[in-house]
């Protein structure tokens, strides 16, 4: 989980120190290529190719990718407590809506059976005898 909150991990195969030796012209025929190639199909790589153009030394790239996933890492914090947050209202939400439904169908039951003990005609026992 935290490769995902690393702008620029290691692991990927065109990472900052490669594409600057391909700016500078340090590559080997071969390894332009392929860069090269990745450009064409991955828009990322070419935008990344476009932003490195602007710094002109390794040391400002440097301060600019650790302070990007300074940022990436606080918003995906912020982000979490604000998800964790919003699930513990719902569970107390969906709590008070079942307590109420219960509650307005035992009131309806009690209001039911009371309709029906009116309605039915109360028998008195001199009838019940004849």
């Amino acid at each position: 989980m935290s490769d995902l909150k690393n702008i620029l991990n290691d692991n990927n195969e065109w990472n900052e120190e490669k594409l600057m030796q391909y700016l500078a012209g340090n590559l080997s025929a071969e390894e332009q290529n392929a860069i090269e190639q990745q450009m064409a199909n991955s828009s990322f790589t070419t935008d990344a190719l476009e932003g490195l153009q602007h710094f002109k030394n390794n040391n400002d790239i440097n301060v600019c990718i650790t302070e990007l996933n300074k940022q990436l890492q606080k918003q995906t914090a912020s982000n979490k407590k604000r998800k964790t947050k919003r699930k513990i209202q719902n569970i107390q939400n969906i709590e008070i809506i079942v307590a109420i439904v219960i509650l307005l169908c035992l009131l309806g039951y009690f209001a039911i059976k009371k309709y029906v003990e009116k309605k039915q005609p109360i028998q008195h026992p001199i009838e019940q005898t004849q």
